[in-house]
Order: C-alpha cells, then structure tokens, then sequence
C-alpha cells in the first residue's frame, strides 16, 4: 500500500480527471472479469455439466436413406402412336415427391406396419431411459434389469413388448393407456386408476365396451418384463400417424432435373426406420405400375366402345359406294380428282383421330385445360383446310363429287377403323406386362452409427455458451449494480481522497458470525482482529492509514478523529476499533469512544457491558473515571455507549459533551469517535464541528455515487470538512487496487500537474 499526505489536507484546486478516463477503459473490462472469474468458471461449468448430461441422455437418432429414380419414358400407351403421343403429360419430380408424401402411400405404410399403434416401456425421468440404453448395449444375455431403489414399475432396461392389433373406440383414439405386466404372461390395461380388461400374451383380447356397440381389440405377441413393470400404449389415429411419419421423413431430388430421388428417415430405431423407408418405397413403386395400368385399361375401354362404332360407319360407307356404283357404272376419277380426294380422307381421318382424343381428354381435364385448347385450335386448323378442298369438290361434275364424298367415306373409316384395332390388341399386350416409370436403385439398409445427438458438437456449444453466459452476467450485474467498486471514481467525482483500501478478510467474517451465535468475548480476550490476527492484510491497510493521518495532524487543531459512514453494516464500527489498536501498538494513548447512542455496539466486541457510559457522563450521573474503562489486551480505554436515551442529538449538543472532549484532548494522543451513520440521523454532524478530522468509510460496491454525494453535503451543511474516505470491504480477488490504493495515486498525479 502507498501513502502519502498534503500539506494542508484539502482538495488541489488544479484537480482535473485525465481526458483518457471518460474514454472506454479495456483494461477496466479486463480487470471486471478477473474480478469475477470465479463466477464466470461456475456458470460455464454448469453449462457444461447441462451440455454433457444432455449429450449422454439424448436418445441416439438413427438415419437411413434410400434412392429411387424416375425414368424419362412414357408408358405401354406409347404403342398407340401419334393418338397416344399427344395424350401423354409428364410428372415433374416435385409431383412425386408429393405423391410419396401423400396419404395414399404413407397411410398404406402406416397402416402395413401398424405405426399408429405405439408401445413403449415406462422409464424413470430424464435418466431413466439412458440407464435401460445402456444396460441393454452391455447385457448380452438378454435379460430384464432388476429395479433400481425399489422403483419396480419403472422400467431399467431388457423390457421388450409387440402389439399386432390394437383397436380402440373413437373416442379413445391418442389416449395414453396403461398396460402393467403380470406373472406368467398376464397383463391389464388400465386407463389412470381404472382397470380397462386384463389378459394373456398371445391371445386376442375382446373388451365391449357396456352401453355401446364399440369394443376394445388387443393382441400382445410379445412381452418381457418383470411382473409390475408399466408400458405405454396408445392407439393413434391415422391422421396423426401419417403426420409424426411424413415429419421424419425427407424427400428431395438429387441435383436438378435429373431424376434421381432420396428419400431419408429419422429414427431411434435403426430397424424400423430402415422397415419403414423401405416399405413406403415400394408402395410408391407399386402404385406408379397400378397407375400405368390403369390409364391403359382406361384406353383400351375407350377403344372397345369406339370399335363397333367405326365398324358400322365403314359397312354403311361401303354399302352407299356400291350402290352408286352399281347404279352408275364403273367411273374413272381423273388424277387431279385422285388428289382431291386423298387430301379429304387425310384430313377427315386427322379429324376423327382428333375429336375421339379430345371426348377421352374431357372425362380428365375442364374446357379451359391448356391440353383441350390446343386440341380444340388443331380441329380449327383442320376443319379450315376441309372446307377449302371442299370448294374445290363443288366445281367437279356431280358424278364425280358423289364418287368422291363416298370414297373419302370408305377410306376414313378403313383407315380409322384398321389403326384403332391395331391398337387395341397393342394395348391388350401391353396391359398384361406393365410396368412403372419408376424404380429403386438403392434400398435402405440398418444404420448403425447414429446420427443424433452430436456429443462433441453439443459439449463445445455448451462450453461456449457458458462462458457468453458467464461474461454476460458479470457485465449485466456490473450495469445493474450502482454501487462504487473503484476508489478512484470517489477521488475523480467527488475531490475527495480515499485514504485506504481496507481488503476484506475472512477472519473478520468469522468474528462476526460468533457475536451474531451469541458467543461473547471476554475482557482479556475481545474479538479485534488487530490482536488475533495482526499480520491480515486488513490490518496492514489500517496500519498504512495510521501513517497517513500521521502527516494530516500535523497542523490539526485537536486529535479527535471521528468514524463515520453513509448506512449501517458498512464496517465502520470494525474501522474504528481496529484502528484505535493499530494507533495503540504505535505507543499513542488512544481512547474509543462510542457515541452511537441509538444502536452502538462497539462493547460487544470488546467484551464489556453498555451500562456507565457517553450517555450517563454527559447526563452527570457518573464520574469520568467510571465512564472509562481500560482494555489491557489492546492497551485502549473505551467509553460505552451508556444508557440508550430518549433524545441522543440533544444530548450530544449539550455543552458538557464538548467540555467533556476537552478534558480527554488533554490526555490522549488521540480519541476515536465511532458515530452513528451520516443519512439515517444528524448526531455525525454535531460530533464532527467537534472533531478535528472526519472520515468516511465507504463499503466496496455497496453505495452509489449519489449516495455519497449526499453525504458530503449532509456533512458541509453541518460545518464538517470531510477529510479523506476510507474504502472497506474491498473483494481480496480484485485484480484492481492493493491496500491503501487512491490517495497516493492522487498525490502523484496532483504533484505531476502541478510541477507542468
């Protein structure tokens, strides 16, 4: 600790804070969380401790994937030619993974696999299921655990149960029921604290329900546990079943536009996961086939029903040319009339094809479908060219305009009637071999490395989450908290110089406990830590201020030293007392006062009683060698508090309390005045005009700097000179300040200034 003193003990009117210290102080943070590191270590160990409990609790997550590929072909319907052709639209690769999410194929898995039945073990919280995981990983006998603490329902790892049927009423669908094993096969259901039906392992179970034609379905096939141990069952309705699946389950396309799906599936259990990828996949592929199949047999039905029609037209078509020919006679047609007619049997045979693609088009798609416009604009386009080559049939001779109508008539319907039953028996071989636009290209397999929780991942993040946590609250408790925790904050705001840093120290704390036990000292022995302990550094500060007060009396007008402070509990009766010791051990004859006449407790410590004391002196009831007492183990006199009176200011601004003060100048070195506190009464006031140097203990991070400012105006308002502050309590991990920090650092800047 540095001390140093000026001359005449008042504030240097050049003072000024240096321009750096409003500035941001990273040596200042630096400094707060050493202070604090032992909080900091707490918090990011906790967070750790969380971390690795929930690395190790975690329930491991499973992940399996599979690969299906969606080939760019079109279906057996290709073999119908152009009719199909335009009737062909492709899926895009978002459609079919909508279709693998659908209720159509999960709902079929969920439904294949019995996913909405649920049926687990019942485990003790939090831990309960990490035990049973890791008994069962090191028990390879196959074994149920026994309980644990006597906890038998709780299920601690081996129990296995399988549930093939399980059919509840409506209304008891996702309710959480019971199912408690028993001896020799036997179980119950129960529902809370009622009993639902029992039954054995086995055996289909029939409970109907009374008043009602619904009934409870239960088929155990397997179960494996100690009599007593609770499962969980619950019957899901399906909507919820598809829901929990489709959550787990993720489909995307490998690259763009390629093709190529994956499909993943999460899990905690790998063979399940693995089961139930697999089992979707297929459903998929199966009905991609009953879906190509099906759009054939739609074709080949359209087909049929057109046939017989198209037949009839060609018989008439054919009967109509006879006849005409018949009637006529054999008719050469010229070559340009050859031509006219070839371009009317085209065209009427592209518009037939057409209308029949366009009526099978409307039972799947409406009027404004983009497929039935184009449709609808080729029949526009068709039915223009007929009509200009039939201009040019109205300029023939009549003959020739019957002959060609009749023929065009035959040939179309030939024509149409050949090609339709062509595809027909096409499509009848396709049907029977049909096969999808999909396939697997690679399966799920059981994985057995999971994927979740990430331990490594998880203990870092907690370790680094900690320590922002740790660091966080340190610089929030520092902005909440307004308490001054720098001495030198009190020197740059106020002028005033912090004579001491008083360390805290734990051997006081411990005195202090015993007195609050009701343990009390005895004369010979009193609790002053100046006399137990003398080499703490609390008391090295107290001695470096008794150098320091040294210099500040030098041109004082008397050696009353009064000790006071802003609230209670701050330490300044412990300033006081040890501070009369330290001044004792120097060879001064010191004499403590407590002029605490409201709740001074001063003789507590000292081992004395209240009674005979300040207040019955100045009340003239006793003698002044009453009033003193001598305590031989420090080498101080004390003067009680006394009787506690009614009125104590008024009695401390009776004239014989400072007559009484100028007899005991005479006689002591110095006399130390514990007075009461500065804010909660004026009694420091009236003892301070009296005293020739006041002193102000400050408790580290308990007031603020408002506080404070009050109390140096209580105290001039009073006509006290507040001389210099002492700084107690100061934590002994603050990397900031040693003992007896401020004063000197306040000289030597003062001086520096003063000498540029």
């Amino acid at each position: 600790m540095t001390n140093t003193h000026l001359a005449n003990n008042q504030t240097p009117n050049n003072y000024q804070a240096s321009p750096e210290e409003d500035e941001i102080d990273l040596g200042e943070l630096l400094a707060t969380l050493v202070d604090a590191k032992y909080v900091i270590i707490l918090i990011t160990l906790l967070f750790l401790t969380l971390g690795i409990a929930k690395a190790l609790l975690d329930t491991p997550i499973y992940k399996t994937d599979a690969l299906l590929q969606i080939e760019d072909k079109s279906s057996a319907l290709d073999a119908l030619g152009s009719l199909t052709n335009l009737m062909e639209t492709k899926t895009p690769a978002l459609a079919e993974i909508e279709i693998i999410k659908s209720r159509l194929v999960i709902g079929s898995a969920v439904k294949n696999l019995n996913l909405d039945i649920i049926a687990k073990a019942h485990y003790f919280p939090i831990i309960g299921k990490a035990i049973a995981r890791y008994y069962q990983q090191h028990n390879k006998t196959g074994e149920v655990a026994i309980a644990i603490m006597g906890l038998d329902h709780y299920a601690w790892g081996g129990e296995v149960i399988r549930i093939d049927n399980f059919i509840v009423p409506k209304d008891w669908a996702d309710q959480t029921l019971t199912l408690i094993a028993g001896e020799q096969g036997q179980f119950s259901v129960w529902d809370d604290d009622e009993l639902l039906f029992e039954g054995i392992v086995g055996k289909t179970i029939s409970k109907p329900i009374a008043g009602s034609l619904e009934k409870f379905t239960l088929l155990v096939s397997s179960l494996k546990a100690r009599p007593g141990t609770h499962f969980i069952i619950t019957k899901q309705s399906l909507t919820n079943s598809i829901d929990n699946l489709n959550d787990n389950l993720i489909v995307t396309e490998k690259g763009k536009l390629t093709g190529i799906l994956s499909a993943t599936l999460e899990d905690a259990d790998p063979v399940l996961a693995a089961q139930t990828l697999n089992e979707v996949t297929k459903i998929y592929v199966k009905q991609n086939v009953e879906q190509k199949s099906k759009e054939s047999q739609n074709t080949l039905e359209f087909l049929d029903k057109q046939l017989p029609l198209i037949k009839d037209q060609l018989e008439a078509a054919t009967k109509a040319l006879n006849d005409f020919r018949g009637h006529k006679g054999s008719i050469n047609l010229d070559i340009e009339t050859e031509a006219v007619l070839a371009g009317v049997v085209d065209i009427n045979t592209q518009l037939t094809v057409l209308q029949q693609k366009r009526d099978e088009l409307r039972g799947r798609f409406t009027e404004s479908h983009p497929v039935i416009i184009a449709t609808d604009k080729q029949i526009a386009r068709l039915q223009e060219q007929l009509k200009a080559i039939n201009k040019k049939i109205e300029l023939l001779p009549e003959t020739q305009r019957v002959i060609v109508r009749l023929s065009s008539d035959v040939q179309v319907s030939t024509e149409l009637y050949t090609t339709m039953l062509n595809n027909a028996q096409t499509l009848r071989v396709a049907k029977s071999g049909t096969i999808g636009n999909v396939r697997i290209i690679d399966e799920a397999v059981l994985s057995l490395k999971p994927i979740k929780p990430k331990k490594p991942l998880i203990v870092m993040v907690s370790f680094i989450l900690g320590l922002m946590m740790g660091i966080a609250w340190v610089f929030i408790r520092k902005a909440l908290h307004t308490g001054i925790e720098d001495p030198d904050q009190i020197e740059k705001h106020l002028n005033i110089p912090v004579y001491a840093t008083v360390p805290h120290s734990d051997i006081q704390t411990k005195l202090s406990i015993k007195l609050t036990k009701g343990i009390q000292p005895d004369e010979e022995q009193p609790f002053i830590l100046a006399l137990t302990h003398k080499e703490d550094l609390a008391i090295e500060s107290l001695r470096s201020l008794r150098t320091t007060l040294h210099f500040a009396f030098l041109e004082a007008q008397n050696n009353i030293i009064m000790i006071t402070g802003p609230s209670p509990g701050i330490g300044k009766t412990f300033i006081a007392i040890n501070l009369a010791v330290v001044l004792a051990d120097a060879g001064k004859k010191i004499l403590l006062i407590d002029a605490d006449l409201r709740k001074g407790l001063t003789h507590q410590s000292l081992g004395l009683a209240r009674e005979n004391g300040l207040s019955d002196l100045i009340s003239n009831t006793i003698s002044l060698e009453q009033a003193v007492r001598h305590i031989a183990a420090a080498n101080i006199d004390f003067i009680a508090t006394g009787s506690i009176p009614p009125n104590p200011s008024e009695l401390l601004l009776h004239e014989r309390f400072e007559q009484l003060l100028e007899i005991l100048v005479k006689q002591y070195d110095h006399i130390i005045i514990d007075s009461p506190p500065i804010l909660a009464v004026t009694d420091a006031g009236i003892i301070g005009r009296i005293a020739s140097a006041t002193l102000m203990v400050v408790k580290a991070g308990q007031h603020p700097l408002r506080e404070l400012e009050q109390c140096t105006k209580r105290l001039a308002q009073s006509g006290v000179t507040l001389k210099g502050i002492v700084f107690n309590d100061l934590p002994e991990n603050s990397s900031r300040y040693g003992a007896g920090y401020g004063y000197g650092k306040y000289v030597y800047r003062y001086n520096y200034q003063k000498a540029n």
